[in-house]
């Protein structure tokens, strides 16, 4: 397992990739993998620093883990920010154009259907999110 715990603000997005991407290449994960894991972190890290502690500043953690069997990579995001369970919220209909669907949420939706899963939970004052996707 290897963490990394930094002030959540988007400047910091570039050493969360970078911390995220040396994992996944010691895992020989494929390139296309890879960037889906990329998309899906870039997500979910930006969302924690736009929102979570509005209008102040906190840190965020990222915990990477590999799974044996089956070959899997796990992702958990944590910080102390407003509690919000992103799982909560319906999928946007993408059946609209985009000028008739609502604003927000099509980030999550992409995350979602890119990992293998995705868990939120609120414990020890914390947002815990973790995703997963199978290698």
């Amino acid at each position: 397992m290897n963490e990394l715990t930094l002030d959540a603000t988007v400047e910091n997005l570039d050493k969360v990739l970078a911390f995220v991407d040396k994992f996944l290449e010691g895992m020989d994960c494929p390139p296309k993998t890879q960037m889906q894991i990329d998309v899906a972190v870039e997500e979910l890290f930006v969302n924690i620093a736009h929102y979570a502690y509005t209008p102040n500043q906190g840190q965020a953690t990222i915990r990477i883990e590999a799974e044996a069997d089956p070959t899997a990579v796990s992702i958990t995001l944590m910080d102390r920010g407003i509690p919000y369970d992103p799982l909560t919220k319906p999928d946007p209909d993408i059946t609209l154009s985009a000028q008739e669907r609502q604003i927000g949420g099509l980030g999550i939706f992409m995350v979602k259907k890119s990992m293998s899963s995705m868990t939120y939970e609120y414990r020890d004052g914390q947002n815990v999110l973790t995703i997963k996707k199978l290698l």
